[in-house]
C-alpha cells in the first residue's frame, strides 16, 4: 500500500512524523526500539538504544536540487506531483540525546552492510569496546542501493521504475561480466558481490534478441571472442534440470576459471537509481535541521568504505550535499579506499554494486575524469573540471579526508586524486581536503595470523598469504581528528602521500621490489581509461539530439596511473607508516597474484595484499636467497624490537594518526606478531 505524502496514518508501529515544512522525509516508521548493552551506560553519553524501521521520502522533480537525479522526471508521481520511495533504517543513539556529542556518524552502507562499528569498535561482540558510543556519536545507516539481494540484515532502498511519458516501457542494454574461480555451468547476471545469486539484477526481457551476446577473453584489454548463440542460454540448472531463468546465463560447455566472460543483453524497466543519493541527503538533512527528528544532531559526518567511499565522491561531484532548500548536509566526509573512483549510482540501467577489479567489473563507469577536487585538464580532450566544482558553486563543500591503502594505488588508480591526469605532476589539493596514504595495508583488514584465502571464498585464493595489517587504530584517530576539525577548527595532520618530486610515486616501469625467489611480482596495474558509453544522434521523430547506450563501451587512452615506490624490504614509501613498516618483521604489499588453481596466475587478485615474513636468521635467508635482512640481523632481542616498535607508535600518536589510549593494544599486537614470526 502506498501512503500519500501529506497524510498522517495510524500505524501499529511507533511513528515519527515530519512537518510539511520539512517534507523531504515524509515520515519515519519505527519497527523496533531496544536498549543495547542491557541499558548499561557508555561513559558520559549514558545508555544507548537501537532503532530499526523505514524512512519514507518524497522529492519534487522540478526542484533545482533534484534535477541531477537521472530519470526522476519519468518516475510515478503522487497527488502532489512528487516521486516517492523508501529505505530501511538502522540507528544507534543515546537515549538522552543531550548527553551525546551532537554529531551523527553516518556510514554509507557497502552493499547493504554495516561495517564501521566492528572496524572502529572491534569485533568483540556486536558493539566491541564501545568506542564510538563512549564518544557520544549517534551512528546511523539508511538503505540507498536498490539492487540488494533479499538477505536478512541488509539495508535496502525501494526505488521507483522509470517509464516514458506515455507510460510505455523503457528498454536498453545491460552488461555483466565475471571471472569464475572454478568451472561453473551458469552464472548470475547480477554482481556476485551481492551474493551467490547476484542480487536483484535486471532480467533479460527478450532472450531471443539479436542484441544479446556472450564473449570471452583472457585479459582485461584482450580481444573478445564471440561465443555462438547456440552454445549458451538464459537459464539456470535447478535440481539437475536446465530451466529458463532471466537472471542467469548458462554455457553448455561450462565457464572456465581465469577467463573473463561478458554478457550484453536487452532489458527493460530501469530503476531510478539516483534516488539513493537523495535518500542519504534527505535523511541527514532531516537529522540536522529538524529538531523533532528521531535523533536530532548539529553536525553530520559521513564515512564510506570502498563502494560507499566512491558513493561519497559521486555524492559531492553531483552536488547532493545541498538539500532541497540549498542547505549544506554533510560537515565532514571520510572516503576510505575509494581510490580515484565514483560509480554506477545515477544513470539509466545503473548497477550500483559494480566496481573495478583486476579481472571483473571492467570498464563500468567507475574511475572517471575528473579525479582531483580542484579543476584539472584532461590531456586527451582539453576538458577542465574538478570533483568539487558543483559543491563549490552551491557553497556546500565539507571537510574531507581521502584515505587509501597500498591496494588502491595498484587496484583503484588512487594516485590520480593527487596528480595531474597525465600522471606527470603533483596536483594542488583543496583547502578543506586531506589525503592520507595508509601504507602497507590491503583493501580490508585480514586476520592475524593470516591465511591464503578469505572466508573460504575461492575467488580470493592468492599466491601469498594476505596482508593482515590493522586499520582499526587509524580509524579511531581519523574520526577524532575530523570531529575536532569541524567542531573546534583544530587542523588535522597534514596530507601525507607519495610524491613524484620525492620519487616515492613512480610509473610501474620505475618501481623496484626486492627479488624474493618465491614471490612473483605484478607486471600490470589497474588503469583508469577514457570510457564512452553514449552515442548521440538526431531523432527523426522528435528532431532533437538523443542518446543511446553502447555496451560494451568504447575504451580510449589510459590516464597516468602511478604506484608507490618500495624500500629495500618491499614496503611502500611516502605514506603514513604503521610501526609494522617502520620496524618490520615482514613485507606488506598492496598486491597479490591469483593462485594457479583459479586461473590467470599472472594477474592480481581482487582486494588482497601480500604478507611475506622475514627470515629468522642470516643463515636462513642466505639459504633461500632472500635479499632482505633477517630478524636476527635487525633486532638483538624481542625487547629491542618492542622498544623500537613503541617509539614508532608514539611518534604516530604525536602526529595524531593514532590515539594514546590505543597504545597498549598496539603493543600487545606487536608481541603477538613477534611470537608468530620470530619465535615459531
Amino acid at each position: 500500500m502506498r501512503f500519500p505524502a501529506r497524510v498522517v496514518w495510524t500505524l501499529l508501529f511507533a511513528t515519527a512524523f515530519i512537518p510539511a515544512m520539512q517534507a523531504r522525509v515524509v515520515r519515519v516508521e519505527i519497527a523496533s526500539r531496544t536498549d543495547i548493552n542491557d541499558g548499561k551506560p557508555f561513559g558520559v553519553a549514558g545508555a544507548y538504544e537501537k532503532i530499526t524501521g523505514h524512512v519514507f521520502f518524497a522529492v519534487d522533480p522540478a526542484n533545482l536540487h533534484n534535477r541531477q537525479i537521472v530519470d526522476v522526471d519519468k518516475a510515478p508521481r503522487n497527488v502532489q506531483g512528487e516521486v516517492e520511495f523508501s529505505a530501511d533504517l538502522y540507528l544507534l543513539k543515546p537515549k538522552d540525546m543531550a548527553k551525546g556529542n551532537q554529531a551523527v556518524l553516518f556510514e554509507v552502507s557497502n552493499r547493504g552492510g554495516r561495517g564501521i562499528l566492528s572496524i572502529v569498535n572491534g569485533r568483540d561482540g556486536e558493539f566491541g569496546d564501545g568506542f564510538l558510543m563512549r564518544q557520544g556519536y549517534t551512528i546511523a545507516w539508511v538503505g540507498w542501493q536498490y539492487d540488494m539481494a533479499e538477505q536478512p540484515g541488509r539495508l535496502r532502498l525501494s526505488a521507483p521504475v522509470a517509464h516514458e511519458a506515455d507510460g510505455k516501457e523503457i528498454h536498453g542494454l545491460v552488461r555483466s561480466d565475471f571471472t569464475p574461480a572454478e568451472k561453473r555451468e551458469d552464472m548470475p547476471l547480477g554482481h556476485i558481490l551481492l551474493g551467490p545469486d547476484g542480487g536483484k539484477s535486471y532480467p533479460v526481457d527478450d532472450p531471443a534478441s539479436d542484441r544479446n551476446r556472450l564473449t570471452v577473453r583472457d585479459t582485461p584489454a584482450g580481444d573478445r571472442k564471440n561465443i555462438p548463440r547456440s552454445e549458451w542460454s538464459f537459464a539456470h540448472v535447478v535440481q539437475g534440470q536446465l530451466t529458463a531463468d532471466p537472471h542467469y546465463v548458462h554455457l553448455n560447455s561450462g565457464f572456465l576459471p581465469g577467463k573473463i566472460y561478458e554478457v550484453v543483453y536487452s532489458a527493460k524497466d530501469p530503476a531510478v537509481v539516483g534516488v539513493g543519493l537523495a535518500a542519504v541527503r534527505d535523511f541527514l538533512s532531516y537529522l540536522k535541521y529538524d529538531p523533532q527528528a528521531t535523533a536530532p544532531v548539529k553536525r553530520v559526518y559521513a564515512v564510506g568504505i570502498s563502494q560507499s567511499g566512491r558513493f561519497l565522491r559521486h555524492f559531492l561531484y553531483q552536488d547532493f550535499n545541498a538539500d532541497e532548500q540549498g542547505r549544506q548536509v554533510m560537515d565532514g566526509v571520510i572516503s576510505h579506499v575509494a581510490g580515484a573512483g565514483r560509480g554506477s549510482f545515477n544513470h539509466r540501467f545503473a548497477q550500483p554494486s559494480r566496481d573495478a577489479q583486476p579481472m571483473s567489473s571492467l570498464f563500468f563507469p567507475t574511475d572517471l575524469f575528473p579525479f582531483t577536487d580542484l579543476p584539472e585538464e584532461d590531456p586527451d580532450t582539453d576538458a577542465k573540471a574538478g570533483l568539487l566544482d558543483a559543491s563549490n558553486k552551491s557553497h556546500t563543500v565539507p571537510k574531507i579526508f581521502y584515505t587509501n591503502t597500498s591496494y588502491e594505488y595498484w587496484g583503484r588508480a588512487a594516485s590520480l586524486i593527487h596528480t595531474t591526469a597525465d600522471g606527470k605532476k603533483e596536483a594542488p589539493l583543496a583547502t578543506n581536503t586531506r589525503v592520507y596514504f595508509l601504507a602497507g595495508l590491503q583493501h580490508f583488514t585480514g586476520a592475524f595470523p593470516p591465511e591464503k584465502s578469505v572466508q573460504s571464498n575461492a575467488d580470493y585464493t592468492a599466491q601469498q598469504k594476505q596482508n593482515p595489517n590493522p586499520i582499526q587504530w587509524y580509524w579511531r584517530a581519523l574520526i577524532t581528528d575530523m570531529n575536532q576539525w569541524v567542531k573546534d577548527g583544530t587542523q588535522p595532520p597534514p596530507s601525507t602521500y607519495p610524491r613524484i618530486a620525492e620519487k616515492t610515486l613512480v610509473p610501474l616501469v620505475k618501481w623496484s621490489f626486492p627479488k624474493i625467489p618465491w614471490v612473483n611480482r605484478p607486471h600490470e596495474v589497474s588503469l583508469a581509461y577514457h570510457i564512452d558509453r553514449e552515442v548521440s544522434f538526431m531523432s527523426q521523430a522528435t528532431h532533437k539530439e538523443e542518446m543511446i547506450i553502447v555496451e560494451p563501451p568504447r575504451v580510449g587512452n589510459a590516464f597516468g596511473v602511478l604506484v608507490p615506490q618500495s624500500d629495500a624490504d618491499g614496503n611502500d614509501l611516502g605514506g603514513v607508516r604503521l610501526p609494522e613498516l617502520q620496524v618490520p618483521l615482514a613485507t606488506y604489499t598492496g598486491w597479490n597474484l591469483r593462485d594457479p588453481s583459479i586461473g590467470a596466475p599472472e594477474q592480481r587478485v581482487s582486494f588482497l595484499g601480500s604478507w611475506i615474513p622475514l627470515a629468522k636468521t642470516a643463515e636462513e635467508r642466505k639459504k633461500s636467497g632472500d635479499p632482505r635482512l633477517s630478524i636476527a640481523e635487525r633486532y638483538a632481542s624481542r625487547e629491542a624490537y618492542m622498544s623500537r616498535f613503541e617509539q614508532a607508535a608514539k611518534k604516530l600518536i604525536d602526529q595524531r594518526f593514532l590515539l594514546q589510549e590505543d597504545l597498549p593494544a598496539m603493543l600487545e599486537r606487536a608481541k603477538l606478531e613477534w611470537k608468530v614470526i620470530a619465535e615459531q
